[in-house]
């Protein structure tokens, strides 16, 4: 049971740093072009490279 005192706020911890990660990335901008990366696959980059 003294367990619990050491392993929730460890998760508690780990909860708060991806939260904080995930705020972080929508602050960056990491989620504004979702379709840009799956189309520049598709895009011939060979005529720009010479």
């Amino acid at each position: 049971m003294s367990v619990l005192l050491y392993l929730i706020p460890i998760a508690l911890g780990m909860g708060g740093i991806g939260l904080a990660v995930f705020f972080w990335a929508m602050r960056d901008g990491q989620f504004e072009d979702l379709d840009g990366a799956a189309n520049r696959i598709l895009i011939d980059d060979e005529n720009d490279a010479s």
